[in-house]
């Protein structure tokens, strides 16, 4: 099947929540004409209003005048019926992380789009292969992985599957670039770039908690005020939510054969079996209630410097084999973490300046002392550490 080069001008997005509307909205701003999909009419009712709310708000900060912002508007059509996508280019899915049910969409959306729409999906976990199976040409499936929100995160991970065409992947590599958004290309590998590098972020932070080297505050604290994050990993995993953290950890894990890399915490799981899913919920690994008492950290520098170089060690061990597997390039490496989880530096870069000999050496050390095969250097992190790499 022969896939023109020609833009996108007309899409369907499936699926009217928070993510299905912000995508929309990136496409209608760059002029493309958008269906939004929703099986529940009030599900479209309330994402039109947010659309409209969200404008209003952006002519009140002078961002848009309240002409451009009825024409990005007027680029948004809600559909309650699959067969209105029939003319679309182009249809992102943005349902919920379930493999049967993205099927479902694709094997739906076959016999209703012409041979040369292209199918993606906006998974962030889950394996684009496995979700295009049930497609009559797979060829014409792709992951196209917005970071929400979507209208403000600039990256996006496009994910070609082994079966996708690669007249299909410079297409979307082509539209990602005229939505005003930055792409890089992702093996289909579980958590492709960001959600499989950024998990030592998490892992490593609830490591130093649960072996009773630091307490939350103090590990968020050495993150923020010593590393340059802008978030420490207990305070953005509350705000992300522990059930959307937790399942995505877990996903990760168990598509890896339960590697011990990507080993998920009991000091998270606790709370979410404990319904303590973060600041939506009032507590996580802090507690946002009205009166709550507020943890104070332990402003130790030798103590922050050693909790911000165990999980930089883990960090920089990830990009090394995301680089020597072959996920990413080392330029989109460092685009996606910078852009897509809005890192101070690049990982690759960090490894540079710090050292990558600094960093196996921590590894080394760690897993001298805990026996435990996560710490265990990446075999091209140990040639960093030999002879500095140029990129």
């Amino acid at each position: 099947m022969e896939h023109n080069a020609s833009p996108i001008r007309t899409a369907t997005v499936v699926g009217a929540g928070a993510m299905g509307s912000g995508i929309a909205q990136v496409l209608a701003q760059a002029g493309v004409r958008v269906n939004v999909y929703d099986t529940k009419d009030e599900a479209l009712e309330r994402a039109m209003q947010k659309m409209q709310a969200t404008m209003d708000r952006l002519v009140e900060k002078g961002t848009f005048t309240s002409e451009r912002a009825a024409d990005i508007l007027g680029h948004i059509t809600p559909i309650l019926y699959l067969r209105e996508a029939s003319d679309s280019d182009l249809v992102i899915e943005a349902i919920y992380e379930n493999l049967e049910a993205k099927r479902s969409v694709f094997k739906t959306l076959d016999d209703v789009v012409s041979e040369g729409c292209i199918l993606a999906t906006n998974t962030s976990s889950l394996s684009i292969a496995a979700i295009s199976a049930g497609v009559k040409n797979p060829a014409r499936v792709i992951g196209l992985h917005f970071f929400n929100p979507a209208p403000l995160m600039p990256l996006v991970e496009i994910v070609p599957s082994l079966a996708t065409d690669p007249q299909v992947l410079a297409r979307c590599v082509a539209s990602v670039a005229a939505w005003g958004k930055t792409g890089v290309v992702a093996k289909d590998s579980p958590g492709f770039i960001v959600n499989r590098v950024a998990r030592p972020y998490y892992a490593e932070a609830m490591n130093i908690l649960e072996e009773g080297l630091a307490d939350v505050p103090t590990i968020d604290w050495a993150m923020t005020e010593l590393a340059g994050f802008r978030m420490g990993p207990f305070a953005l995993m509350d705000l992300i939510g522990h059930d959307v953290n937790y399942t995505v950890t877990e996903t990760v894990w168990t598509q890896f054969y339960y590697s011990p890399r990507f080993r998920p915490n009991l000091s998270q799981k606790r709370l979410l079996e404990a319904g303590w899913l973060g600041k939506k919920t009032g507590r996580g690994f802090y507690d946002y209630r009205d009166g709550a008492h507020a943890q104070t950290p332990t402003k130790d520098t030798t103590l922050g410097e050693a909790i911000v170089h165990r999980i930089l060690a883990l960090l920089i061990n990830e990009a090394a084999d995301a680089i020597y597997r072959g996920i990413a390039s080392p330029a989109d490496l460092e685009t996606a973490m910078t852009k897509g989880v809005n890192y101070p530096k690049g990982l690759l870069a960090w490894g540079q300046e710090w050292g990558f000999d600094r960093a196996e050496a921590t590894l080394r050390a760690l897993h001298s002392r805990t026996g435990d095969p996560r710490y265990f250097p990446n075999p091209l992190l140990q040639d960093w550490a030999a002879k500095a790499p140029t990129f």
